[in-house]
């Protein structure tokens, strides 16, 4: 386990390289203005925006850059500056952090709270009635767009415009560490919004996987030594089925913390998806390239803990 475990580390370290060397190469491939005249202003004298070009390091060959930025990121956590604001990535990143680590977390728990009983029992009752009404409420929630859920919702239960604002501030974020109960009260309906559209997905995958499951040779053994049934679907029908949803997980949760963008925006939440979209918008490629270097780290990790936990639950793998 622990030489995979290195193996996996030594690739994820590859892979986080490759990222920042293609953005790298897409900044200098595509027009994206000048980060001179991004820092200094369209009307700065050609002295000044030597200058800051001197400072910014913009007239060295690209593979100079290049090295300088990897050498400051691993020794430094140090992802330059923005060519907008002026501020630090690194602290940029760190402030929008919590607020997306939060809506992405909470979300993951709701919608594999809502997706797992929900799989099982359709998967238990298929071509039933109860089956059919689950996963038509399921399909319903995967076509339904999250930013149009997320203005109705609003529309509906928003403090200011809601026509029946249950939850007081729920259209404005608060901090966990202001106030944890206005935090709870901001999250909810982001939370609620955001594991709508994903719950289905894993119901419907859960349902799959676990009547494919049900019907292996295994389960006819455990039901043949006069295990209860409650205990063959649980502990080795789940346990098995489940692996496919964890993959998935895995992915959805790492994107998930490079930034919800769509549901950040419909509900004001300061987030990394937010600063990721205002980046692009002014072409602020520092604050691009630790967006997506952020990104691809949550995806890299997410993978890696999904490796680790099917040897816990699969007893199959064995990793050498």
């Amino acid at each position: 386990m622990i030489r995979y475990l290195l193996r996996r580390l030594l690739w994820a370290a590859f892979v986080l390289v490759c990222v920042c060397a293609l953005t790298f190469v897409l900044f200098f491939l595509l027009p994206s203005g000048d980060p001179a005249v991004l820092r200094a202003g369209r009307d700065a004298s050609p002295e000044t925006l030597a200058q800051i070009r001197t400072q910014l390091g913009l007239d060295d060959p690209v593979y100079v850059q290049f090295w300088t930025y990897l050498k400051g990121v691993v020794l430094h956590f140090d992802l330059g500056y923005s060519y907008f604001s002026g501020a630090s990535v690194s602290s940029l990143l760190l402030d929008r952090l919590p607020a997306t680590i939060s809506l992405a977390l909470g979300a993951a728990l709701l919608w594999l709270a809502i997706a797992t009983p929900i799989g099982i029992v359709s998967a238990l009752h298929r071509r039933t009635w109860v089956d059919r009404v689950f996963m038509g409420g399921a399909l319903i929630a995967i076509s339904a767009p999250v930013y149009w859920v997320g203005l109705i919702v609003l529309y509906l239960f928003a403090d200011d415009i809601g026509r029946f604002p249950l939850l007081p501030g729920a259209d404005s974020y608060v901090g966990l560490t202001d106030d944890p109960g206005a935090w709870f009260g901001s999250m909810l309906l982001p939370w609620l919004v955001l594991a709508g559209s994903f719950a289905g997905i894993y119901a419907r995958m859960l349902r799959t996987s676990l009547i494919e499951t049900m019907g292996r040779d295994f389960i006819r053994t455990a039901r043949a030594k006069g295990i209860s049934e409650r205990r063959v679907v649980l502990r080795h029908g789940v346990r098995v089925a489940i692996t496919p949803v964890v993959t998935l997980l895995g992915v959805d949760l790492g994107v998930l913390l490079g930034g919800a963008i769509l549901t950040e925006r419909v509900f004001n939440i300061p987030g990394i998806g937010g600063l990721s979209l205002d980046a692009i918008r002014y072409a602020d490629f520092p604050v691009i390239q630790g967006t997506v270097l952020l990104a691809a780290l949550f995806v890299v990790l997410a993978n890696l803990v999904v490796d680790v936990v099917y040897a816990f639950l699969d007893p199959r793998v064995r990793y050498g």
